[in-house]
């Protein structure tokens, strides 16, 4: 009783500060009432309701959770101790108000107190402890575990808005986090570096230090509370397997698993690619992760296989970089060995010792190399014939190479033998047919049938390829063979390979033939020694001798040749400012026989050369100029002193350079003109032209005459290296053409200057700023009254031609009354219509 006595002395002190601050905004009739309350903060006063009569207090009923009353007399509501959130959010009570006896005069009405959430509690986590486990070459940012915390206070308020955040790193060998959280969540994984360096074999544990804020971390007065993270490291399970091995040919039912892959993370998606685009990839892979060989391979089509092994999450992101699975199949005995050729043909000469080798038999198999599988044996099955002896040949069963068993073999005993060789492996075996042909030895000479073919006399003119000559030389040797078969060549008298010698196969005959062209004056006789040779050695103890050679005299005469320059074409390059008679060039050519010759000049149109017909100098005859003929050519003709037409021609080309001899002009495409009237500061664009190459014009410089008129009235101003601009330089112009002195220089070497008269219109103008008149009057248009005179006297003639007419046939008329009309006058009525 003695607190709340206290109480009410407090209340009415702190009601009597209330009242006199702002009564009017906290008191007020009895009615249904909000209020917002943080929680804590101790006693306090929330409202005064007023009594009205008859009304004598007041009564509350409700959530007054001990602590919420009303002062019955006075009216004030007030909370005598700190709300809680936690404890309860809303607090709903019911205000009346009595009469002297205890009736009810208002009311009930409702009060709701809402209490507000003040940041009074720190964040919790579920666990004191956390324990997870990461895989190496896990995916950076893929969460491997999470931590939670919670927060009592208003979810809907900073205050229980939770942020996590890794405080230390325990050991941290790197500059950087090896794992990262999400400060909202609470997912750990590990960071870009961690995916790339965690490693058990190195550090298989590390403790995290995790920490928890409210107020979403962003004021430095929030609730913090951390805890410890114990993360054990272990190995990748994405690994590639070794290399697969797989049998060819295989009888199992497919599809047979030959291996298996895990990804670090649970729920992927597997996929397989391949390293070299196949027509099709004879491998799956289940959503396991088995790997599957879907059909028989065979290891002669292929024997090794590349692809990639792939791991997705349900958006088709990479979970795990791309495993590499390589496959090699496995050789089986599953190929016989295969003759390289149907018949192996071998030729053996009649003089070949015993134990010579004499050719191979090759034969393959397609089983693995090196191996058992594909290791040959070779054996003689069977000889025919068995003359005269049985057994003539041997062969080495691991290389196929044939040999001569004995003795060495005779033709004439038999030309040929049929050899029927086994060849095996381990389990397959095939027969090679051999046929050995017994050839005969080269002991036989070509011999000429001629020792002496004389002379030819050929036209040193003659075609290269004509043949001058026939030749023959018989040989005793087998023929159609290298023994037998003649090579002519020409041995002496040819130093420079003039003649070839061509031989018909068929008929062992030479064909002389002309290699390169002949020339008299060089060469006019040639003494040739031809001998004839086999392609195949000769026997020891057999030599060629006289008997294989000939001898030819080959006589060149001699033919008038045309003359020849000495070079296909002349060049030369002068500059267009030489004077007359200055030489340019020599031109030089000469006659095969030795005869003289004269020159002459053909194309000069422009008369500009001249040349001495003796010694084919070449002069000026007049005056060059460039900017007529840049390139000139004539053709030089050359002919013998006696025989005229024997000529022959060249082109001569003259490049003329330029030099600076043309005075700069004002260009004239346009004109130039001014509408009237005039206000002054018009200015018109004007080019200078120059006919010199670009070298020498390639900047102009434009000035007035220095003339007063010129100066008062016009200006020059420059625009660039070709262009100025003409101004007027005021507005007291009247309409007329007017000449502007302007000097042009085109600073070249030596620079040129001219004064050019520019005609400069001022005219009236039409819409489309052309000017009326033209420049020249001389070559204008007529004036408007000029050119309607002229078309009132042509309308004049027309007329008098058209009263004429028709008077003429108004008279014609009359004299058809008394005289017939005959086709004449029809045709000269028609001809006056």
């Amino acid at each position: 009783m003695l607190k709340l006595c206290g109480l009410q002395f407090l209340l009415l002190i702190h009601l009597d500060i209330w009242l006199n601050l702002e009564g009017l905004s906290v008191t007020g009739p009895l009615k249904d009432m909000d209020f917002s309350v943080q929680e804590g903060g101790g006693p306090r006063i929330l409202h005064q309701f007023k009594l009205e009569s008859p009304a004598v207090s007041f009564r509350i009923s409700g959530e007054k959770a001990g602590i919420i009353d009303i002062e019955p007399r006075t009216g004030i509501l007030y909370i005598n101790g700190s709300l809680d959130w936690e404890t309860k959010q809303v607090h709903k009570l019911q205000v009346e108000s009595l009469d002297e006896s205890g009736k009810r005069v208002k009311g009930p009405y409702t009060v709701t107190i809402y209490v507000e959430d003040i940041n009074d509690n720190p964040p919790e986590f579920n666990q004191t402890k956390y324990y997870g486990v990461v895989r190496q070459n896990s995916r950076p940012g893929k969460p491997f575990m999470y931590v939670h915390a919670t927060d009592r206070d208003d979810p809907t308020t900073l205050h229980a808005q939770l942020s996590y955040r890794i405080l230390h790193h325990f050991p941290n060998p790197y500059d950087e986090m090896l794992f990262q959280i999400d400060n909202a969540t609470g997912a750990i994984s590990p960071s870009r570096k961690g995916s790339y360096y965690l490693d058990p074999q190195k550090q298989d544990t590390f403790i995290l230090v995790v920490s928890v804020r409210d107020m979403a971390g962003m004021t430095i007065n929030a609730f913090t509370t951390s805890v410890d993270v114990i993360i054990t490291v272990k190995e990748s399970l994405w690994k590639a397997p070794p290399t697969i091995y797989i049998k060819e040919n295989s009888t199992q039912v497919h599809p047979v698993s030959i291996s298996k892959v895990q990804s670090n993370e649970p729920d992927v998606i597997y996929g397989i690619f391949e390293k070299e685009k196949l027509p099709r990839l004879p491998f799956s892979i289940s959503e396991n992760g088995d790997i599957y060989v879907t059909q028989p391979l065979d290891r002669e089509e292929r024997d090794t296989y590349t692809f990639f092994v792939v791991s997705k999450d349900n958006t088709g992101e990479l979970v795990d970089k791309p495993l590499q699975i390589h496959v090699i199949v496995e050789d089986i005995n599953d190929n016989p060995p295969v003759c390289q050729q149907a018949l192996t043909i071998i030729e053996v000469q009649e003089n070949e010792m015993g134990g010579s080798n004499i050719g191979t038999v090759f034969a393959t198999d397609m089983d693995k190399k090196d191996t058992l599988n594909s290791r040959l044996h070779f054996q003689i099955q069977s000889q025919e014939p068995e003359f005269p002896l049985k057994n003539l040949f041997y062969i080495q069963q691991d290389t196929g190479t044939l040999q001569l068993a004995g003795r060495s073999l005779n033709k004439r005993e038999s030309a040929k033998y049929f050899l029927k060789v086994l060849v095996t492996d381990s389990k397959f075996e095939t027969i090679c047919d051999v046929e050995v042909h017994v050839i005969d030895i080269n002991d036989q000479i070509p011999i000429f049938k001629n020792s002496d073919y004389g002379s030819v006399a050929v036209a040193e003119d003659i075609s290269i390829g004509s043949v001058i000559l026939e030749i023959e030389a018989t040989d005793g040797d087998e023929p159609a063979t290298g023994s037998s078969l003649i090579i002519y060549q020409v041995k002496e008298g040819d130093p420079n390979n003039t003649f070839i010698i061509e031989t018909d196969s068929e008929t062992n005959r030479g064909f002389i033939k002309i290699n390169k062209a002949l020339d008299f004056e060089t060469m006019p006789v040639y003494n040739l020694v031809i001998n004839a040779t086999n392609p195949e050695p000769l026997v020891g103890g057999v030599q060629y001798n006289s008997s294989s050679l000939t001898v030819l005299k080959v006589f060149v005469t001699n033919v008038d040749e045309l003359p020849v320059f000495r070079k296909p074409i002349y060049r030369t390059e002068v500059s267009e400012d030489i004077p007359v008679n200055t030489w340019v060039m020599t031109v030089e050519a000469y006659d095969p026989e030795g005869d003289s010759v004269r020159y002459s000049l053909e194309g000069d149109v422009r008369k500009w050369l001249r040349i001495d017909s003796a010694t084919g100098q070449v002069y000026t005859a007049s005056p060059l100029d460039r900017e007529t003929e840049e390139i000139y050519s004539v053709e030089v003709v050359v002919s013998e002193l006696n025989n005229a037409a024997q000529k022959s021609k060249v082109f001569l080309i003259l490049h003329l350079r330029d030099v600076n001899d043309n005075y700069p002009q004002i260009a004239t495409d346009y004109p130039t003109f001014f509408c009237y009237p005039v206000s002054g500061g018009e200015r018109t664009l004007i080019q200078a032209t120059d006919a010199d190459e670009q070298f020498f014009y390639s900047k102009f410089t434009f000035s007035l005459a220095n003339e007063m008129n010129a100066r008062n009235n016009w200006e020059i101003s420059k625009f660039n290296a070709t262009h100025a601009y003409l101004s007027l330089k005021h507005a007291n112009f009247e309409e007329n053409v007017y000449d502007v002195p302007i000097i042009l220089n085109d600073n070249g070497k030596p620079p040129l200057e001219n004064k050019v008269n520019l005609k400069v219109s001022i005219c009236k103008c039409s819409s489309e700023n052309s000017c009326f008149i033209d420049i020249d009057r001389e070559h204008s248009w007529p004036t408007v009254g000029q050119a309607i005179g002229i078309l009132l006297g042509v309308l004049i003639i027309i007329g008098a031609i058209v009263a004429g007419a028709f008077c003429h046939m108004r008279y014609k008329e009359k004299n058809e009354k008394s005289n017939p009309k005959d086709a004449k006058d029809d045709a000269e009525l028609n001809r006056l219509a």
